[in-house]
């Protein structure tokens, strides 16, 4: 705000100021130009009084007239009397704004504390209120700009200039001539005659009427005679004579001799004299400037600064015609023509400071010294105290006799005036016209001008009281004759004289000023009139503290006729706002944005600017979009046009990368003049590459691929999935992968993962480790994945789009690395030169277009050459506006285009993870390191592509297909140590190198070949099954992962190799999703990069096939009875098949073909089925049962430790299936494997349970005997055929079940998945169940003895004869376990079970009824019994109880034969 040195009063005091004409001779002329100076501009700085004067009051009483300044002017004669300014004087008012301008760099007035803190204090506001703290930190940094600055003096000099520059007016005397200087030289012939003919001319310009401009005060014009003599060059003696004669001719009052000139050529070196004059020169144009024809008027250097033409200065049409405003003042200039650049370009000058006014080139005053600086300040004190006031108030006492002699003749002073002065108005227009026009004139001896001339003298020499009851009374008889302009101005200045009254004996009446400006502005169509009037009253209400009341009149001054003065308005208006009690921050940003317009418009770039920046403060980040882009965009083309392209780069930078709410056409025009902004200032700096802003980069979504991307199939190939930019990271899938390697590593490395073991990671991303920096191998493409994002709504094109990088060889250490060792790509990417194709090999993408509001990835591709350090600094890429479509075929068009193309660069900056591990972390936000570009290069590695052939996608559960696998080294180096590990190792087999088949290795001579190793064997009835040893170490490995059994376990470059792989189907239906990873290393040892992996997964579904359960139990035949084995008891194993599959699949049928078993202790004997003939066929739902007979196999010689596997094939039909070699024998022990992971507690519970029923049983031996005594152990092998129609074909599918039979009389199913899931959901229900009975231990006991009883069916007894009949039975008795068992044999038992009743009537043993024996370890026992029956019929024999008991333990137990089936016995009467 227009802070000034002086106070307000002294403001308005120097605003009307005693006017002096100066009227020169040629020769005096000639001595004050000696010093660049005419005699009006050399009076000029001297022109304040510094000591006080004194005049006389009507009253006599004394007025002190202080720190008086009086305005000295060259006679100017004008023959027409304009009330507004003239071209020239409009252009000079432009000057003077356009020369006043803020020191860049200087530090800044900043408004105060006291404006801004005070009334923002916490004592004066609640600190809770929402919008307090973000206000009061908007006002701090408004207040702490470097933008904002408390004073603004282009407006102080604006205002100084316009006051003095006001045209003279008829209604008022304030700025007319008081007095006249008449300067003559002393070498003048005769200096009298001189003066007289000065005298003359002052007279004829006064009084002949020719001349409406200057006008006088009062008739009698002071006459004030100056003798100028010059030191150098006249002869003093003859000055002071002509002086002594000029005192007696003019009174020693009314003359002066002016000595000057004193300095000599030599003494200019010596001294140096300030020059006071330069501040004041301009004004000395002004003036000159108005004698000018508007045509001729000289206009400076500042229209060329502003790059003006006579359209941009306010031109004197807008004075009578304002245009009113078609679109709004904040709408942007590009909205109506998108193509705006012409404007811009035209625009585009260098700007040139403006040249000093006034005078020729160099110093002024050079031949005056400082005592004639006080002579000349001694002249002005003498001409004003001995001449100007004296003759000052003479007048005011004559003007005061006239007036007050015809005082009380009426009712007021003006009436009696106008009596006697005879009141004669002429009125300029007719008795008809309306009074209330401003056209009434008064003539010069009107009586109301008399009392207006009284007022305006009072005023000029500070008696402020008695001028204010002149002008408070003048104003009344104006306005009761309807002379608007004289009321006005008697308004204004009754005003100001309140105003400035010492002691303010009233009130300032700021009611007349609104008055006056209201008539002078729509009455009187005079604004410059308002204009003087508004800025008085402004400055006074400011320094009332009234600022709102200031902005409202400021604001209301703004008009279409004056761009300037209403941008300088609207400025002072919003820094009033901002200096409020409180402060309106948005109302002071809001006009900021109005006064900028308005600078602009009248080509004042640089303030329109300044605004703009000052108001971007306030609107900034604060939602404000569209205002934002309109600041921004102004800020962006006025900084281009004052040649501060960086700037308006900046500007133009925050409309495009900002969420903008524009329109897509608006959008479009931002960016063209965006583009033609950046391509200017790039065509400046071609050695680097700028910045660009579009498009939007996500960083952190940068991806980075390492190695080749995945070959598609070929033919039947399928090749491995391994790893791609396609696929989507997932963190699980991440930690399997990385599993799956730890087992890989830890296999080749002996069982231990070495201590700096890292998973590989093909592929970079913002969720994985990137701490270290990635290994990359050279000769092999590094992928680059951004993300760009598009914020406009118009479309961008992108071209020539490539990575920036730079490369440190290998052995420079990071001490001596330094910018000359680190070799770049950017010089060759900015001048277009030859790519340094032998270092890194740079993809560039020609093309790469973004839609609008469209986020796109570009996959950027470098193949490093060299070993080294590689850095992936950014992008590079030029950047044009896409076309919508539409593009004009004319060449023109097409070069516009090319021109809007901008090369530049954006670095890939990638923000780490958040640290949040020690406690300094969780207090501040850091950030750990991401390296994810920034590779290593290591030397060339091996590289391995993995075919499958035949590969299924759809399997049914347990069936067997046979694939073949192919390596291919693709590299220049040899790789060896091929293994693979799986999260199913149980689904595939390559087969044991002891039992592998000689099958085919090509695919195509092995199309339908079965998988397994078959005999053609026909079958037998009652044939016993053939039994192979085989060893577990034959097949298993001691881990998941399987060495790949290549020839030499080397592949040499270039180099494949086919394997047959052989593959089960899970036994779980559904798809399964099963990865493999193959592991390699190469040949030369010591690389940084120690092995390298491959992934493959696939997806296999699963269809149900059978489903097999199996139990056993003991035979209850006689051991005597067993023709194969006396030894021991055998064993029933029944298995039930049941065919499950869905008709989806296409079977038709499935065939049992052949059930083998595996066991390291039991084996099939043979099969015992009823129906010997018929071949096992089920077909949709149907069920078969299957039972065999399994003994215990045969002690093995060997003495190894290991114990092997009994093989046992029982084929059901003419070909028998080899089960203990691959892949029959592959897949029962991954089978066995996967299922030993799953520990078993079983047993262990059962164990518990019974040593807590039973205290006086040891655990131990109890728990021992009756697993040893119940464990079977016996794995059953289920080999099916399925014949399939697929395409009207027959296919015959293969496949094997296992079963693993582990305890006597319970159950096993090979569907364990889903008993698992079945337990799991019981697991869900949220009602507690009943615990499960808990075995005793009796039927524990009972188990250890098996009873069998022996008799015939039938019995045929003559009963007439004999009543009684007596029948052998042959009781015997099996000791199962490895312990001496007590037995106890009761006959005495009668079963009261109500269904042995309805079986058989009584019957009796007879002979001993108890039996005490003791059975040694597996001792079988026969005893004879008899039973005697009294009639025919059927009985059930099986009534015997049986008690056994543990040598050594107490506790007697019944067996479980009573469980067991009747013995029924027919007896027949003869």
């Amino acid at each position: 705000m227009a802070q000034c040195v002086q106070s307000v009063q002294e403001f308005v005091q120097d605003s009307f100021v005693p006017m002096v004409a100066v009227l020169c001779s040629e020769e005096a002329e000639r001595v004050t130009r000696k010093n660049n100076l005419s005699f009006a501009e050399l009076l000029r700085p001297f022109c304040r009084l510094t000591s006080e004067g004194h005049i006389r009051d009507p009253n006599n009483q004394v007025q002190v007239v202080k720190n008086l300044r009086i305005c000295v002017n060259n006679v100017v004669t004008n023959l027409n009397s304009p009330s507004t300014f003239s071209p020239a004087q409009r252009r000079m008012l432009n000057e003077v704004v356009l020369s006043c301008q803020p020191q860049e760099g200087a530090a800044t007035n900043v408004i105060t504390a006291g404006d801004y803190d005070l009334n923002f204090s916490d004592h004066s506001l609640k600190a809770s209120l929402p919008w307090y703290s973000a206000w009061r930190e908007t006002l701090s940094e408004v207040s702490t700009s470097q933008h904002y600055t408390a004073t603004t003096p282009w407006f102080e000099a604006y205002r100084e200039n316009f006051l003095q520059s006001m045209p003279a007016s008829e209604h008022e005397f304030l700025n007319h001539f008081l007095a006249c200087l008449l300067v003559v030289s002393s070498t003048e012939a005769v200096p009298v005659e001189q003066f007289l003919k000065l005298s003359q001319e002052q007279h004829r310009v006064q009084h002949s009427g020719d001349y409406t401009n200057p006008k006088w005060f009062i008739p009698n014009t002071l006459k004030y005679y100056v003798l100028l003599h010059d030191m150098s060059e006249g002869d003093e003696q003859r000055a002071d004579s002509v002086y002594e004669d000029m005192k007696q001719r003019y009174g020693h009052q009314g003359c002066y001799l002016l000595k000057m000139n004193s300095r000599t050529i030599s003494a200019e070196e010596d001294e140096q004299i300030p020059d006071p004059w330069s501040q004041y020169l301009h004004r000395n144009n002004l003036q000159n400037q108005d004698v000018l024809e508007d045509g001729a008027a000289a206009v400076n250097s500042a229209a060329v600064e502003n790059n003006m033409n006579a359209a941009e200065v306010d031109s004197p049409e807008k004075d009578g015609a304002p245009s009113g405003l078609e679109s709004h003042p904040l709408q942007l200039d590009t909205a109506s023509s998108p193509g705006s650049l012409p404007p811009l370009s035209a625009a585009n000058t260098e700007l040139k400071k403006a040249a000093p006014e006034g005078g020729a080139a160099g110093s002024h005053g050079t031949c005056l010294t400082l005592n004639d600086h006080g002579h000349i300040r001694q002249f002005i004190q003498e001409f004003t105290f001995r001449g100007l006031l004296p003759h000052i108030e003479k007048n005011i006492r004559q003007l005061n006799d006239q007036l007050v002699s015809r005082k009380g003749l009426s009712r007021s002073l003006f009436t009696a005036t106008k009596k006697w002065f005879g009141g004669g108005k002429a009125p300029e227009k007719s008795i008809s016209e309306p009074k209330s026009t401003c056209g009434l004139l008064y003539p010069p001896e009107a009586p109301e001008l008399q009392i207006r001339k009284m007022a305006d003298l009072c005023f000029l020499v500070q008696h402020y009281e008695l001028a204010y009851s002149c002008y408070h009374t003048a104003k009344k008889d104006f306005l009761s004759d309807q002379a608007m302009l004289y009321a006005a101005g008697a308004l204004e200045m009754a005003a100001v004289s309140a105003f400035l009254q010492a002691g303010a004996p009233r009130p300032y009446p700021a009611h007349y000023m609104d008055t006056a400006i209201q008539t002078y502005r729509d009455v009187c169509k005079n604004m410059v009139l308002a204009e003087r009037c508004a800025l008085l009253s402004a400055e006074i209400l400011k320094s009332q503290v009234k600022y709102s009341e200031a902005a409202t009149l400021l604001i209301k001054m703004t008009s279409e006729d004056s761009d300037l003065r209403s941008a300088l308005l609207l400025e002072q208006a919003a820094h009033c706002f901002i200096n409020m009690r409180n402060p309106m921050v948005r109302k002071f940003a809001f006009h900021m944005i109005l006064a900028g317009h308005r600078f602009s418009k009248a080509g004042q770039r640089r303030h329109a600017l300044r605004c703009y920046c000052q108001a971007m403060q306030v609107y900034k980040e604060r939602g404000w979009s569209l205002a934002e882009d309109h600041i921004n965009f102004t800020i962006g083309r006025q900084s281009f046009t004052l040649s501060q392209p960086e700037n308006a780069v900046t500007a133009f930078r925050q409309i495009l990368t900002n969420d903008s709410r524009q329109t897509a056409t608006q959008q479009g025009a931002f960016l063209r003049e965006y583009l033609y902004v950046y391509k200017s200032v790039i065509g400046e700096k071609e050695d680097s590459l700028p910045q660009l802003p579009l498009p939007c980069i996500h960083s952190s979504a940068t991806r980075v691929y390492f190695g080749h991307e995945r070959r598609l199939a070929e033919g039947e190939k399928q090749a491995a999935t391994h790893v791609s930019l396609d696929q989507e990271y997932d963190q699980d899938q991440a930690s399997m992968w990385g599993h799956l390697e730890e087992q890989l590593v830890a296999s080749a490395n002996r069982g231990v993962v070495p201590g700096n073991f890292q998973p590989s990671q093909c592929c970079l991303n913002s969720q994985t480790d990137n701490l270290r920096c990635p290994l990359a191998v050279a000769e092999e493409p590094i992928v680059v994945e951004v993300s760009f994002r598009n914020p406009l709504k118009v479309p961008l094109a992108l071209s020539n789009l490539s990575l920036l990088w730079s490369f440190t060889a290998e052995g420079t250490s990071p001490s001596q690395e330094n910018a000359e060792e680190a070799i770049t790509n950017e010089e060759t990417l900015t001048q277009g030169m030859k790519q340094k194709d032998d270092i890194v090999t740079t993809e560039i993408i020609l093309e790469f277009h973004l839609g609008p509001e469209e986020t796109k990835l570009a996959r950027l591709r470098l193949l490093p050459h060299s070993i080294g350090q590689l850095n992936i600094v950014g992008v590079v890429y030029n950047l044009a506006a896409a076309s919508s479509g539409e593009t004009a075929p004319s060449t023109e068009g097409q070069q516009t285009l090319d021109l809007m193309v901008v090369r530049g660069r954006q670095d890939l900056k990638i923000q780490g993870p958040r640290l949040n591990q020690t406690k300094e972390d969780k207090m501040v936000i850091r950030h750990g390191l991401d390296r994810r570009l920034d590779p290593i290069i290591t030397p060339p590695m091996p590289l391995m592509e993995v075919f499958f052939l035949q590969f299924p996608t759809a399997l049914l559960c347990g069936e067997i297909r046979k694939a073949y696998v192919e390596f291919c080294n693709v590299s220049g180096v040899a790789l060896s140590g091929l293994r693979v590990a799986s999260t199913h190792p149980d689904f595939f087999t390559f087969g044991s190198q002891t039992t592998t088949p000689l099958t085919p290795v090509s695919p195509t001579s092995a199309e339908n070949c079965s998988a397994y190793k078959t005999l053609a064997t026909p079958r037998q009835p009652g044939s016993v099954a053939t039994e192979v040893l085989v060893s577990a170490g034959d097949f298993s490995q001691p881990s998941g992962v399987m060495d790949i059994p290549i020839e030499g376990n080397t592949l040499q470059p270039g180099e494949s190799t086919q394997l047959p792989l052989w593959l089960r189907g899970p036994d779980q239906e559904g798809v399964h999703e099963i990865n493999f990873l193959f592991y390699y290393e190469s040949t030369e040892k010591g690389n940084k990069i120690s092995h390298r992996v491959l992934r493959h997964s696939v997806f296999i579904c699963a269809s149900r096939s059978l489903s097999v359960k199996a139990s056993a139990c003991r035979s209850s035949g006689p051991p005597h009875h067993s023709l194969e084995d006396q030894g021991s008891g055998g064993t029933l194993v029944f298995i039930d098949v049941e065919n499950i599959n869905t008709s989806e699949a296409g079977v038709r049928e499935f065939h049992i073909i052949q059930v083998s078993s595996s066991s390291q202790h039991w084996r099939l004997h043979k099969c015992i089925n009823p129906a010997k003939d018929k071949d096992c066929k089920l077909t949709s739902r149907e069920r078969a049962k299957l039972c065999f007979r399994a003994t215990p196999c045969k002690p093995q010689a060997t003495s190894n430790a290991v114990q092997k596997y009994t093989f046992a094939d029982l084929n059901l039909g003419n070909e028998r299936i080899i089960s203990s070699s691959t892949p029959c024998g592959d897949f029962f022990f991954r089978g066995c494997r996967s299922a030993e992971v799953q520990p078993v507690e079983a047993p262990t519970s059962r164990t518990t349970a019974s040593s807590r029923s039973q205290v006086c049983v040891p655990t131990e031996d109890i728990g021992n005997i009756v697993k040893k005594c119940n464990e079977l152990d016996l794995n059953i092998i289920v080999i099916w055929k399925a014949y399939v129609v697929e395409d009207n074909k027959q296919l015959i599918l293969e496949g094997q079940l296992h079963v693993a039979l582990q305890t006597i009389g319970k159950e096993a199913t090979s569907l364990t998945p889903k008993e698992q899931e079945t337990q799991e959901m019981v697991l869900l229900k949220f009602k507690s169940e009943a615990p499960p009975p808990v075995i005793l231990p009796a039927a524990e006991l009972s188990q250890l003895i098996k009873t069998n009883l022996h008799y015939p069916e039938t019995y045929t007894h003559p009963f007439v004869q004999d009543s009684l009949c007596v029948v052998p039975v042959t009781l015997t008795l099996s000791n199962c376990s490895q312990a001496r068992v007590e037995v106890i044999i009761d006959l005495r038992h009668k079963s009261a079970s109500p269904e042995s009743v309805e079986v058989h009537s009584s019957f009796t043993w007879v002979g001993q009824t108890q039996h005490h024996l003791q059975l040694r370890p597996q001792e079988v026992l026969c005893l004879t019994l008899r039973a005697c029956f009294l009639q025919p019929g059927v009985y059930n024999l099986n009534t015997p109880r049986v008690f056994a008991k543990l040598t050594d333990q107490g506790a007697m137990c019944e067996t479980s034969q009573q469980t067991a089936s009747p013995a029924l016995i027919i007896i027949n009467s003869a």
